[in-house]
């Protein structure tokens, strides 16, 4: 089969201060023509450069749903600006068999001033839509979007989650045979993310393809058949979605005995820190025999109508243990959270969790879960087989979950 995606020796290159380039603007040339006495009064004339991407070479099916994953700047939205048409590569050769839909970042492609009716079309006619097949799509649209009351409205005056909904909605409803979706799913609330990622399922099983760059590890796992893991601009694996998940999760955070985030005043809730504790000490193993406690220390800056603290416990391969939050234990914060810096523990019991690796991602968001503050994946830690039950006879358990319950047999002699 033949790909609908080919990528060969990709590159960009960024200069820092240095000339512009052909695809510059007229304010930018002019900004560069009046900085160039200053650049001849300094020493080092060459400008410095970077490269986000260098050497990239892979190949996407139709059909196929790719995850791009790596830590921040590692190259992924420049990757996707690239695919998108939206930025010229230095070097290197893409070939795109298809239309192409893109969601980059808030809003991308729409006009502010423009209702999100017009918006439908002006996104419908980018994409080599006719009119009459934007109206036949227009009505699901809409109502995937949530945004009935408001579709004639400009969407300068959307909030940020409804900006998502519609965006989403005409990137996923236009049939483009290649969607990029970036990080922008976290604007939206959980029960939208899970709505979106089943419609980037359903594409794909028409035949679409799709790429899609994320931080949340379950849903690349859920959602991607193979994965490319990027860092520092270069590609370090591409493979199973399972084996290139477990290698960046675990290169990604072990040996790291706490998290931590500065302040972050500007921002309702603040993450600080994360850190898995044993008897008041940083550990990143624990034995089978511990209990031990996850410790969270966060800042409100102001007072939120509620506010949701919680953390998701994932095995290695990003297949989801449990999730639980704050308000399980105080429901009162559901309703009001005031300003301050606060500390939380969940303990988690002996003789529980299985051996292996484990990440604990964390969950800061508004009381309906409308805005994502924070959801970082701060840590990973090992449980330390010291000694299970049947293990010195060989016994291997599956699951994720080894508990140790209270069995009642009896001997009868019938």
């Amino acid at each position: 089969m033949e790909p609908i995606i080919r990528v060969q020796d990709l590159g960009k290159q960024y200069h820092l201060g240095g000339p512009v380039s052909a695809y510059s603007t007229i304010r930018e040339t002019i900004m560069d023509l009046a900085r160039k006495p200053l650049r001849s009064l300094r020493k080092n004339g060459d400008a410095s450069t970077i490269w986000a991407l260098k050497h990239l070479d892979f190949e996407i099916a139709p059909g196929e749903i790719v995850g791009i994953i790596g830590r921040n700047g590692a190259g992924k939205s420049t990757l996707l600006k690239i695919l998108s048409r939206i930025v010229e590569p230095t070097e290197g050769r893409v070939e795109l068999y298809g239309r192409v839909a893109s969601l980059l970042e808030v809003g991308t492609g729409f006009h502010p001033e423009l209702s999100g009716r017009e918006n439908i079309f002006l996104n419908g006619s980018i994409l080599g839509m006719t009119r009459k097949e934007i109206e036949r799509k227009f009505n699901e649209i809409v109502s995937f979007a949530e945004v009935e009351k408001f579709i004639d409205t400009p969407v300068k005056r959307y909030s940020s989650g409804m900006y998502v909904r519609l965006a989403f909605a005409v990137a996923a409803h236009l049939e483009p045979e290649i969607l990029m979706v970036d990080e922008v799913l976290a604007v939206g609330d959980h029960r939208f993310q899970q709505k979106c990622l089943s419609k980037m399922h359903d594409v794909a099983t028409h035949g679409r393809t799709i790429l899609f760059v994320s931080h949340n590890m379950g849903a690349v796992s859920r959602l991607c058949q193979r994965t490319i893991l990027l860092n520092e601009g270069r590609v370090v694996t591409i493979g199973p979605t399972a084996e290139v998940v477990q290698l960046y999760t675990i290169s990604n955070t072990l040996g790291r005995a706490e998290f931590l985030q500065p302040a972050a005043p500007q921002k309702a809730m603040n993450l600080r820190r994360v850190a898995i504790l044993k008897d008041g000490e940083m550990r990143s193993e624990v034995g089978y025999h511990e209990s031990f406690s996850i410790h969270l220390e966060y800042e409100v800056n102001r007072a939120l109508a509620g506010g949701n603290v919680g953390i998701g416990l994932f095995t290695a391969d990003g297949t989801c243990v449990f999730a639980s939050g704050d308000f399980d234990a105080h429901p009162e914060l559901l309703e009001m959270r005031e300003p301050g810096y606060y500390h939380a523990e969940i303990e988690l019991p002996a003789q529980w969790l299985t051996n292996g690796r484990y990440v604990v991602q964390v969950y800061l968001s508004s009381g309906a879960g409308t805005e994502i503050y924070d959801t970082p994946e701060a840590l990973v830690f090992t449980i330390v087989d010291t000694g299970t039950p049947g293990s010195k006879y060989g016994v291997r358990r599956s699951g994720v979950l080894q508990p140790i319950l209270e069995w009642k047999t009896k001997r009868t002699n019938s």
